[in-house]
């Protein structure tokens, strides 16, 4: 999954950070959340809240390390995938 996350965000098809990707989401521009295990409990809330409202699914199988190693930043919790192809396949792989 890391894997793609880097891709996703090289083509940049990637909004970081919490509050931009609710942003995001609430402009409806957000296909896929992915949230990070290790994440407060206020974000968690926050995030799970939106992504019910707006119907987007959050995947939380990634910690803060993981998601920010692959995107190649320090300390990311929280990334929207802005692209309907790359949230298809994050899902996917999420499935197998």
């Amino acid at each position: 999954m890391n894997h793609n996350v880097g891709l996703a965000y090289r083509a940049r098809k990637v909004t970081v950070g919490t509050e931009l990707t609710l942003t995001d989401l609430r402009n409806g521009k957000v296909f896929l959340v992915i949230l990070a295990q290790d994440a407060s409990d206020l974000t968690k809330k926050k995030v799970h809240d939106k992504g019910k409202f707006y119907n987007v699914e959050i995947i939380e199988s990634l910690t803060s390390l993981e998601i920010s190693q692959a995107i190649g930043k320090k300390d990311i919790k929280v990334i929207g995938i802005t692209d309907r192809g790359f949230s298809q396949l994050l899902m996917n792989e999420k499935r197998k």
